[in-house]
């Protein structure tokens, strides 16, 4: 509730409430994907590796169309092979480290052998393709991983915490202890998960409960017994890390903080998505890991034609590496995990957490959905949609009061009245001008 003390009428100009910003940390625990490089131009260097490969290749092609002489083009494709293997080498040694036959060896032997037989302006494609789509997978990743920390960004680095003194005092987090006082100030971010004990504020908390109001919150009768049990604790004594506090400062007691935070075990739950595999994915790297091998066991044999069949043995090679170069199912073991994690990380951008493939895939499935409450489908902004004004008043005075009172306001309401005054009345109108405006929390 707003009271002042009378109104006079100004210039009309609005004061923008200050606002404190506060430094934001990360405590994503993301995991390295299986094709994440570093290199000269730091996570985008396999696709910058990948573009020029793909561009030696088509120069290479353009000049051998333009009947250029050798070896130019050939030096091109050469370069280009340099490129597109780059990384992949590094996979393939990884992989037979580990006693494992991937995609990436079988990609790579058909592009070798492509260059074997004079073709060299299909293996170059080829890795060029390959890279590409290896490229663009780790893309999608590192953009997931991305929106997954930018959660854990809403925590502060810093706390003022309450002495016996009474003082307050700026400290790391990682400073803070259970039972410690913190003292949030009015428009800065909560650093800890937490009770009130003093003060009385509206927490916007969108992020954590999907509230699409702000919550009024106000001090436990009985800090000590709040302190014995904080997770019985109704929701308006409740505060967390992350969270915006409103127009009051509140003097919360640290019930838990750092990692153990509720934002930052949401986080550790949706960074998990890459470990936890659709049915699809789970399918395609099975069928990986024997595919592999049993081409190559085929292409060995086919190598060997010639011991049966009377032709010269240049062609039973040709046969052998046209079936290797044919068979490398590229498409199916880069295409599923690149759009199950393109979908996660469009997902966390517009909102909305999904954690992993598995759930992702399930939710294709779905024919209802079920929601708890109204508020969670709204667009998170109040918009003024009816004005009834009494005691003969029209709707312009009416608007032009409320808003001279809500402009010393950052409430979300308030801000709406606001909104609403300059899109009914237009902004040539002039606004009064309130003297005297107390804010009341709390009281509607």
């Amino acid at each position: 509730m707003w009271h002042a003390r009378g109104l006079r009428e100004g210039d009309g100009r609005e004061v923008t409430p200050g606002t404190a910003h506060s430094h934001a940390h990360s405590h994503a625990h993301s995991h390295a994907h299986s094709h994440a490089h570093g290199g000269f131009f730091g996570e985008h260097s396999e696709l910058v590796f990948s573009l020029a490969c793909g561009l030696a290749t088509a120069a290479g092609w353009g000049l051998t169309k333009a009947r250029v002489a050798p070896p130019m083009p050939t030096v091109l494709y050469a370069f280009a092979y340099v490129l597109g293997s780059w990384f992949t080498l590094q996979e393939v040694a990884k992989s037979l480290c580990a006693r494992r036959f991937e995609v990436d060896f079988l990609m790579l032997v058909a592009a070798l052998g492509a260059a074997f037989l004079g073709e060299w302006f299909e293996g170059a494609l080829l890795l060029s393709l390959f890279t590409l789509g290896h490229a663009l997978e780790g893309f999608a990743m590192s953009r997931a991983r991305k929106a997954v920390a930018g959660l854990a960004d809403l925590v502060p680095l810093t706390a003022l915490r309450l002495e016996s003194s009474g003082e307050a005092r700026e400290v790391p987090i990682s400073a803070l202890k259970l039972g410690d006082r913190v003292l949030v100030k009015p428009n800065t971010r909560l650093p800890s998960d937490g009770f009130v004990v003093a003060g009385e504020s509206s927490v916007e908390q969108a992020a954590i409960t999907g509230e699409s109001e702000p919550v009024d919150k106000r001090p436990v009768d009985d800090a000590a017994e709040a302190a014995r049990v904080p997770e019985l604790l109704a929701g308006e004594h409740c505060v967390y890390a992350g969270t915006i506090n409103g127009p009051g400062a509140l003097t919360v007691i640290v019930t838990r903080f750092g990692g153990d935070s509720t934002l930052l075990r949401v986080v550790r739950l949706v960074a998990e998505a890459e470990r936890q595999k659709s049915p699809t994915q789970v399918f395609t790297d099975r069928f990986e890991r024997v595919f592999v091998p049993v081409i190559l066991a085929l292409v060995l044999g086919l190598l060997f034609a010639w011991v049966v069949v009377d032709e010269p043995v240049s062609r039973s090679v040709y046969r052998a590496l046209s079936v290797l170069v044919a068979a490398s199912p590229c498409a199916l073991a880069i295409a599923t995990p690149s759009a199950v994690l393109s979908a996660v990380a469009r997902a966390a951008r517009e909102g909305v957490l999904v954690k992993g493939g598995a759930h992702l895939e399930s939710l294709g499935r779905v024919t209802a959905f079920a929601f708890d409450k109204t508020g969670t489908l709204t667009e998170g902004r109040p918009n003024v949609t009816d004005v009834v004004a009494f005691d003969g008043s029209t709707e312009a005075q009416l608007l032009r009061v409320t808003s001279a009172l809500e402009k010393h306001s950052d409430h979300p309401l308030a801000r709406a009245v606001v909104a609403a005054f300059r899109v009914r009345l237009g902004a040539g109108v002039v606004l009064p001008e309130a003297s005297g405006v107390t804010a009341l929390v709390g009281c509607g």
